[in-house]
């Protein structure tokens, strides 16, 4: 498979990827470029059996690379461009409860978070989030149970609040 057949099988999850860590249009497209770029580069020199989580791996330390040099987060609502927009009391429902759980998400330590984003936003199966995290299987269920727990206890913690 050559770098434009992988470009366009994957363009788009790789954006979904980097936009639900950055939560920053701007950035994930930046961070696109660089993955792909970093790609290139590799794709010439290692024959590469598994492409998806491999361009996952090298998008997660893209990012990595990305927060060690921007030390915070910026944290916006361009993540609600990408829900269908029915009536604009159902907009908002919709926008204020994904905004929660986003937010609940982006709480956890950052290993859960990170755990939780490619295993169910993502559906990487757990070896490879494993891999892409430098995990053994084990600790990544660790993580994702922890992780999958307190976003619960959020969102019923949000519900008791709420009435």
């Amino acid at each position: 498979m050559d770098l434009d057949e992988v470009f366009e099988a994957y363009v788009n999850d790789l954006y979904r990827y980097l936009f639900s860590l950055s939560k920053n249009h701007h950035t994930a497209e930046d961070l696109v470029q660089e993955t792909f770029y970093r790609a290139y580069l590799q794709l010439a020199e290692d024959d590469i059996r598994s492409i998806k989580p491999w361009l996952f791996k090298v998008a997660y330390h893209a990012f990595i690379d990305f927060n060690r040099k921007h030390s915070r987060l910026v944290i916006t609502d361009e993540v609600h461009n990408q829900i269908s927009i029915k009536t604009p009391e159902s907009y908002l429902l919709e926008k204020e409860g994904f905004t929660a759980l986003m937010n609940d998400i982006h709480s956890l330590k950052e290993t859960e978070m990170h755990a939780l984003v490619l295993c169910d936003l993502h559906q990487l199966r757990l070896k490879e989030a494993a891999d892409i995290l430098q995990l053994n299987i084990n600790t990544l269920k660790s993580h994702l149970s922890r992780g999958r727990k307190k976003v619960v206890e959020r969102v019923k913690e949000r519900r008791r609040h709420d009435g």
